[in-house]
């Protein structure tokens, strides 16, 4: 079976989501799918008629970010036509999973050539939101919040609402929250200073060539356990809210299924992933198109694998990902030396560690999304390519990364370095 090597993994800076307050908040986000498909181009001198596809991960297909923007983006990168590109959707998970399936293509034997990654522009995926909300149209909310009959069978709340009843059923406190999101700041403020991220982030220029964004933007390095003590809860005004009308409200939805769980909101900003634009992609080849025509593997894929988990408490799914992962891959935990666990909330990594029982220094050495922000479908390929500079950086070998997904899913990559 031929091997799926990553030759190269780039990624844009992560900007303010937020429109007028982000650097990249007025690009189309095709744009910045683009960026990071022409930097994979000149970077290893492809030659794109022979890219088989392009697998994109984008979770919120609206708007600006309707359509295929796999194949749109690449068309507006300037790829030969012959490169064909497809856009799915595994919510927080879109990245990741596009990835993994770029490599089980390759590893089939089906395709010899695949990009994989993802955009999200969360600044674009505000306001259009709120443009819906004000106009009065419903929409779909993407969590069965609108489907009764599924809202019946599997009640599924806000996500951090579940974030909060999941640090309740665990004992995990406001403190051991913050203790979290604060050595995150602290992390990536050190990658940055160090240069870490610097052979995968490629500056965002505008079509005068003029730079964009070339930084991350959303860290907050001065952070301290003072000043996250002081933030008020972010979702405590959706534990009494309700989902739909006349419905149950969240905290309703989940104490529904978990009649016993007294749900606090302890979650905040400083505790939660950072709301942001960005885009990602990683170029994976057969072993055998890569010595034919030069390519320079990174690294292998050893393991992928997907996991179901509760969708009412919707943010579990990472550490049974994980177990199921290592399985396929003939590996203990004590073999991995990075591990990158979406921090989509502090509850969802800070459970992570223990419940496998980790080595805290090798889990999200560089930070996480707490200060970095968490593009949505974009994240996936992020965390990869995070990943695979860490191993290069302190000579480890393997890598997992894996991360939770609305629905209650989880998909999981083990890669090895060359």
């Amino acid at each position: 079976m031929p091997e799926a090597w990553i030759i190269d993994a780039v990624r844009t800076p992560r900007s303010i989501g937020k429109v007028g307050k982000g650097a990249l908040s007025h690009m189309h986000p095709q744009h910045l799918a683009a960026t990071v498909l022409k930097a994979l181009k000149d970077r290893n001198d492809l030659n794109t008629a022979e890219v088989d596809d392009i697998i994109w991960g984008c979770s919120a297909q609206t708007g600006l970010q309707g359509g295929d923007m796999g194949r749109m983006a690449a068309l507006d990168a300037g790829f030969d036509v012959k490169a064909s590109g497809v856009t799915l959707d595994r919510f927080c998970g879109s990245g990741l999973t596009a990835t993994n399936l770029a490599a089980a293509q390759v590893m089939s034997g089906m395709e010899d050539l695949v990009i994989a990654g993802g955009t999200e522009m969360m600044s674009h995926v505000m306001e259009y939101g709120g443009k819906v909300r004000a106009a009065g149209i419903a929409a779909a909310s993407g969590l069965g919040t609108g489907n009764a009959r599924l809202q019946a069978r599997h009640p599924q709340s806000n996500q951090g609402v579940c974030a909060d009843a999941i640090a309740a059923i665990e004992g995990i406190t406001r403190e051991e929250l913050e203790a979290f999101g604060v050595e995150s700041q602290r992390r990536a403020a050190v990658a940055i200073a160090e240069g870490r991220f610097a052979k995968s982030v490629v500056p965002v220029l505008d079509d005068d060539g003029n730079v964009v964004l070339d930084h991350e933007e959303y860290p907050r390095p001065n952070t301290t356990a003072e000043t996250l003590a002081g933030m008020k809860p972010a979702f405590e005004m959706f534990l009494d809210m309700p989902s739909a009308k006349d419905g149950e409200t969240f905290g309703q939805l989940i104490n529904r299924k978990y009649p016993d769980v007294a749900i606090k909101a302890l979650h905040h900003v400083g505790t939660s992933s950072g709301v942001v634009d960005g885009a990602a992609a990683l170029l994976i080849a057969s072993s055998d198109y890569a010595t034919a025509h030069g390519l320079k593997p990174r690294a292998r894929v050893v393991a992928t694998a997907n996991m179901g988990d509760c969708p009412t408490l919707m943010l579990n799914g990472p550490v049974p990902a994980a177990k199921k992962v290592l399985a396929k891959a003939g590996l203990t935990a004590n073999q991995i030396d990075v591990w990158e666990v979406n921090e989509a909330f502090a509850v969802v990594a800070e459970k992570f560690i223990r419940d496998l029982d980790l080595d805290r220094a090798k889990v999200n050495i560089n930070g996480g999304a707490i200060a970095l922000g968490h593009p949505i479908g974009a994240t996936g390929a992020v965390l990869i390519g995070t990943a695979l500079d860490e191993l290069e950086r302190s000579g480890g070998r393997y890598a997992l990364v894996t991360m939770c997904a609305a629905g209650g899913m989880a998909p999981a990559i083990i890669i090895e370095r060359i």
